[in-house]
Formats: structure tokens, sequence, C-alpha cells
């Protein structure tokens, strides 16, 4: 009232305004929490919120100089002249600093939103779930050398309840033979059979599912025209295909997950906490244990991302590939309960740069809220696995003679578990 009347003006109706959302915001966290996420899951409303901090944070800063020239520090008592100051700019230090902390934040979305999801609308869920096929793929150099290129060597099909939030997982062993597509791929025309030895390029030497990328990628990216437009490999379609083939179910998302990127996204967490339960050598398959490098023991393990991924890829248990898909098992489920909204937030910055790095994904943008809400109850709802191998205790495939009848039974029993019939009541 004392000072620049046309300031203090913009300064009351800013604040004003800026209380009034975030009242409004509040109310709707309280009676529509998904909304209030996919809000903050869209690039144009965190643009506009990137401003609006900038624009306080600046506001505040003005303000606060305007307002020590106010109080006209000279004419104070010697003591008020150090703290009245103080004061204002621990003040102004905590408002515009958390301010501004949250405009880097909201620009770190933004730019993870961009870098991840794909343009398009919402998809609703089928049967209440969404299907998400997960591809670790390995970019090693040698494979451009030897022509085969980058090929997932992790295959697992998620299934997530919508309204609960329940994780059902399948793994799938790489080299898995004689892989069905469905009638609506494009492949059934070229493998009406099955990606078979006899059929398929690549099916002899090199294992088989895992070629199936390879295959349509090298031979078949025209029947895939989607992919060129997402730009990433006609692969990922035909796994999402042979994915279709071997579950019964319609995969409506893919998520491929660069195993450097992995790396990086665990050590941006600080490391996970895994229970080990076995040591495991990290080694490839073969080597003699004296002559194993380094160990991680079994029990209770703190690891930084470049030994969580040893963890996961290492093949030198006895049963190679079977044995680590159990561990990447272990590592997802970790990992799920250790991606809590305040381990994420303290470590922002780093976990956004790494997650451009880790995932691509055909996630629609508008999608993201929906499914950052069903992550968080899925972390109390639980996360069941299951791998396909000849040493699973109960299930059993065998992976050169897979039943796909018997895995898409077990599937479906998963699913739509029994209902417990009541026992009849004795009569006299």
């Amino acid at each position: 009232l004392a000072g620049n009347r046309r300031l203090g003006r913009i300064g009351l109706t800013s604040t004003l305004i800026g209380w009034f959302f975030v009242i409004l915001l509040l109310i709707i966290n309280a009676i529509w929490k998904t909304a209030l996420i996919s809000m903050f899951a869209m690039p144009f409303f965190l643009v506009l919120t990137q401003i609006a901090l900038v624009y306080f944070a600046i506001l505040w800063i003005v303000l606060t100089i305007d307002t020590l020239r106010l109080m006209r520090i000279v004419k104070t008592g010697p003591r008020a002249r150090f703290w009245l100051p103080g004061i204002a700019l621990v003040l102004v230090g905590v408002l515009a600093g958390g301010t501004l902390y949250a405009s880097s934040l909201a620009g770190g979305v933004t730019r993870l939103v961009s870098a991840i999801g794909v343009a398009g609308p919402a998809v609703a869920p089928i049967d209440g779930r969404y299907n998400f096929l997960v591809l670790g793929v390995d970019s090693d150099p040698e494979r451009e050398q030897d022509g085969m290129g980058a090929r997932p060597d992790t295959m697992q099909v998620l299934s997530v309840d919508a309204e609960t939030g329940k994780v059902l997982s399948w793994g799938f062993p790489r080299d898995m033979h004689n892989i069905p597509f469905p009638a609506t791929s494009p492949l059934h025309a070229i493998y009406p059979n099955g990606y078979t030895e006899s059929a398929a390029e690549y099916c002899g030497e090199w294992a088989c599912l895992n070629t199936v990328y390879v295959d349509a990628e090298l031979n078949h990216a025209d029947l895939y025209p989607e992919a060129k437009k997402q730009g990433v490999s006609a692969g990922i379609f035909a796994m999402m295909d042979a994915a279709e083939g071997m579950t019964g179910l319609k995969m409506q998302f893919y998520a491929v997950v660069d195993m450097t990127g992995l790396q990086s996204m665990i050590d941006a967490l600080g490391g996970v906490d895994i229970v080990v339960p076995e040591r495991v050598g990290i080694a490839n398959m073969g080597v003699p244990d004296d002559e194993v490098p380094e160990w991680i023991e079994a029990g209770p393990q703190h690891l930084d991302g470049w030994h969580a991924l040893m963890f996961a890829r290492s093949r030198h248990a006895a049963t190679g590939d079977y044995d680590r898909m159990n561990r990447q098992q272990l590592l997802m489920q970790a990992l799920q309960k250790q991606m809590n909204p305040t381990n994420v937030l303290a470590k922002f910055q780093e976990v956004s740069k790494a997650g451009g790095q880790l995932l691509r994904t055909n996630i629609p943008q508008p999608m993201f809220g929906t499914l950052v809400d069903i992550a968080m109850k899925s972390r109390t709802a639980g996360y069941t696995g299951t791998s396909f191998t000849p040493y699973s205790p109960n299930f059993k495939i065998y992976p050169h003679d897979p039943d796909f009848a018997k895995i898409k039974a077990f599937i479906q029993t998963q699913l739509h578990p029994p209902t417990p019939t009541a026992s009849p009541t004795p009569t006299n």
C-alpha cells in the first residue's frame, strides 16, 4: 500500500489466482486423482505450468526486493537491520527457489513424456486389463557385425488389472520354437504353420523367438508400416504378434527396455535392494567357479546398476537362460517396490534422463496419467511372475517342443481363477 500500487495490484491478484488454482488442484486430487495425474502427464499443460512457476518465482523476487526497499532498513534499529533482511532472503529463497525447482521438475516430466510416449487417443482395457509386451533389447556391436543387429534377449508379457493394479507376468525363453502367429498377423500368411526350423531363415542355428524380431526387421518390414511411422523396428510389432499367438491375449502396448538404459535408471534411483536366492557368478556358462572374476552373494543385497544388470543377465548358472529368467522376475519385482513417489521425486532429474534412454513404447501420452495411477496401486496389489521353462517347479514347458495350448490354459486360469465352492451343509 505504501509503495508502487500497480506492482501491489499485480502481486495481490497473481497471489489470489495462484491460490485459487492450488485449491482447485487439491480438490481434483481428492475427488479424481487420475484426472490430476493425467493433466500433469500432458506436455501442453506441463509447459503452461512451467511458465506459471517461473513467473511466480520472478514475481516473489521482485516483491521481496520492493519490500526491503519499503522497510527503509537504515532507519530501523541495529538488530532489525540484520534479521529483517535475513528473514526476507530466507523467504524468497524458499518460495522462489522451491518454485524454480518445481518448474525444473515440470520440464523434466515434459521431456520424459515427449521422449517415450506417442501421440494418439487413450485405449480402453480389454476385459478389465491392459496387456503389455516387454522386450529387453541388447544392442551389441558384435551383433551388427554378424548381420543380426539388435535383438531381444528378454521377453515378458504383462497383464495389469485396470482397477486393482495387480500385475501378472509371464516370461518366455528366447529359444522358444514353433512360434504360432494369430490369423490377424501379416506373418501368418508367410508362416501358416508357425515359425518353424523348416520355414524360418534364422531358426536352425539361432534361437527362434528372439529372431522373429530380426526376421521381420530384415525381411518383412513392409508388413508393418506402423513401425515406420513410430520410428521403431518392425521386429517389435512382429514380437507382439508372436506374443498374441503364444498367450491368446491381445497385445495393446509394447515397452522396449534398453539394457544400458536400465543400468542408468537403477543408478539414478540409488541402486536396488533385492534378496538374492543363491549366489550368482558374473560370467558366462562353462566358466569354472574358481575362474569367475566376481560373485553376487546370496542374501539381502543392495546392487548398483551394473551389478543389478549382471544379476539379471548372468548365464553362469547350470540352467543358463532359464535361471536368469527367474532372476529377471525378481529384479522387476524389486524395482516395482522401490519406484515409490518419494524416491523418484528426490532423484527426478536423474531418473527422467535415464528414463528417456531406457524405454521406447507406443503408449499414447494421454494414458500416462491412468497408467501412473495403476502403477501406484500395483505396489500394494501385488506381482505374480511365471517363467515358462523346463525348470519351473509346477509348470514345465520345453522350448524346443512347447505346448502352447497348455500355456494358454494356464494363463486363463491365472486371469480367471476358479471361485471356490462352499462345502455342503451336513444333514442329520
